[in-house]
């Protein structure tokens, strides 16, 4: 049985002769690995856009019927509920661990691997129904937990909603379980579009409500009808999601004959991979279950001081999808294409192969997530009046929403990084260095976030709760950097460097265009709807163009690799 690697000793050599290093990008950044690697997550890339899209007009939808205040507190947090129970108890277990168990058993004997499968999925569903029956018992004491601030009809109805969205932890769980299989197969798309349709039954269900809503809803005033149409609603996208990943999976050839015949050693592995995969979700998640907290009780002091618009959890949920928007679309796309190659290196024990993977998935995915950032820092204002200003949300409540996303833009391109760099140690079936990382992150998170709560003003305190978590991920990415740099023995460091010195001073052009397009757009025509969306789609536009042509100038090939992975991908190509 192969053993987890020390956190304390570089992991070991193979002991063959390996073979001359290889260039995975041929040069500083292009060439054929790194186009391998955006063709593999070009399908990714595309339904995470189309889901993210979908995501936001979703979120949108929401947020005009609910606002951001009482009601809309409430819905989010109970919501956010079944999340966390489900990230808690098993969700970073199957994203750390099933894919590399998956992969290396497959390797070891394609039959093994089959059998491997049938075994892990099936302890998996029965796990996660006893789970989500316990976790609908306990709604109240998750809205105590997570909504602190909640009083009288917002507390009871949050935990309504609750006991309507916990049984989301069995699908959600089925369905991650789902697209670790067919991902460890080289199958990439269908978890990356199933959320669409998740989306479009929310968007429905958020169209309905408005229509046969008069005037403002709050707990006090919202009909049976109404909460029931939002909760059933809500759970039934998340049961379809799941539904759809079953024909995927049996054109994949994978077919569930429930087994729990373990062989010896098997269980063990899973138990010490997974119980340090544990300890780092409870870290990351006391911190989460801190910002949950605080940012609701500033939301309920602001409604006793009168303050006119939402300044608790919800404009932080919002900006927060904002936030993940590049992420989703670049990173996830590279993680996901990345980690069954990792694992296989590792594997193998080939260290200068999986230093090369991070290296060419850190380089690719920062072409986009580094203007992501600063187009997000500058365009704030403009993204969310366009996609929140409406309905039960003014454009006060919007431009709230547009502080903590500024705040977290901060952290865009470390968090990235942060994230790719866990998967390097899952690769590894190291799950314990992470947890440990996590232990220094949490610390700093949380230690910020009472001290934000302490010393902010109301109206500021979710802004400086943001800020305090952007600090933390990139503390997370600098530990990590420290580890995988000694335990790789490098991690193409001068090259990562170069590349994000050409890319970020690429953008320069694009800020400033960005920046002045924005100035002038709200000083000579205003600030509402109409002309955020005029100063949204030139300074876009124009920045991204900008960008690309400094790209060019620069000879920033990572960018060269990506433009022409999806040229060679247009219809006549």
């Amino acid at each position: 049985m192969t053993t987890e690697p020390s956190a304390a000793e570089p992991l070991p050599a193979n002991g063959r002769p390996a073979p001359p290093p290889q260039d995975d990008d041929g040069g500083d950044g292009g060439g054929t690995a790194g186009s391998s690697l955006l063709r593999s997550g070009a399908i990714m890339a595309l339904g995470t856009v189309v889901s993210r899209v979908t995501g936001f007009l979703r979120t949108a939808v929401l947020v005009m019927a609910l606002g951001t205040v009482a009601l809309g507190d409430a819905y989010n947090v109970a919501n956010t509920v079944p999340n966390i129970v489900y990230d808690l108890m098993l969700g970073g277990i199957l994203t750390s661990v099933v894919v590399p168990l998956i992969v290396q058993s497959r390797e070891r004997d394609r039959r093994y691997g089959e059998e491997y499968e049938q075994r892990l999925f099936t302890g998996a569903v029965i796990f996660l129904a006893l789970l989500t029956i316990v976790a609908v018992l306990l709604a109240p004491v998750f809205i105590s937990l997570y909504g602190n601030g909640f009083q009288g009809e917002q507390r009871e109805l949050a935990i309504l909603f609750a006991r309507f969205f916990l049984p989301q932890i069995f699908f959600y769980g089925v369905g991650a379980f789902a697209g670790a299989i067919l991902n460890a197969r080289g199958r990439f798309g269908a978890p990356m579009w199933a959320p669409v349709l998740n989306n479009v039954v929310v968007i429905g269900i958020g169209v309905v409500f408005l229509l046969i809503s008069t005037g403002k809803v709050d707990p006090g005033t919202i009909t049976d009808g109404q909460t029931r149409l939002l909760a059933i609603g809500t759970t039934g996208g998340i049961v379809l999601q799941t539904l759809a990943l079953w024909p995927s999976l049996r054109a994949a050839g994978f077919r569930w004959r429930p087994r729990l015949d373990f062989q010896s050693g098997e269980i063990g592995t899973i138990v010490r991979m997974a119980g340090w995969t544990l300890v780092y979700v409870l870290a990351t998640q006391t911190a989460f279950a801190v910002v949950t907290a605080l940012s609701t009780e500033a939301g309920n002091r602001g409604i006793k001081e009168g303050i006119a618009y939402g300044v608790g959890y919800t404009p932080y949920f919002n900006a927060y999808q904002l936030f993940q928007l590049p992420y989703a679309i670049v990173g996830v796309s590279v993680i996901t294409a990345l980690l069954p190659r990792m694992s296989e290196h590792a594997a193998e024990e080939r260290r200068d192969l999986v230093r090369s993977d991070f290296s060419s998935g850190l380089r690719l995915s920062s072409v986009i997530i580094i203007p992501a950032a600063v187009l997000m820092f500058v365009l704030g204002d403009e993204v969310t009046t366009v996609l929140f200003a409406h309905g039960n949300t003014s454009q006060a409540d919007a431009l709230m929403i547009a502080d903590v996303l500024r705040a977290m833009a901060v952290a865009l391109v470390p968090y990235s990084a942060y994230q790719l760099m866990l998967r390097v140690f899952y690769a590894y079936r190291d799950t314990r260095t992470p947890a440990f990382i996590a232990m220094i992150t949490v610390t700093t998170n949380i230690a910020l976030a009472f001290v934000m709560f302490a010393v902010l003003p109301t109206e500021r305190i979710v802004v400086g709760i943001a800020l305090g978590v952007a600090i933390a991920n990139a503390v997370g990415a600098l530990v990590s950097w420290g580890v995988l740099r000694w335990r790789l023995g490098g991690l193409d460091g001068r090259r990562i460097v170069i590349s994000y010195l050409k890319l970020g001073g690429a953008m320069v052009p694009g800020l400033i265009f960005a920046f002045a397009v924005h100035e002038i757009i709200a000083t000579y025509v205003g600030t509402s709807f109409g002309p955020a969306m005029i100063s949204l789609v030139i300074a876009t536009f124009g920045g991204t163009l900008c960008y690309l042509v400094a790209a060019r100038l620069l000879r920033a090939q990572e960018v060269q690799t990506m433009l022409s992975t999806v040229a060679g991908r247009l219809p006549g190509r």
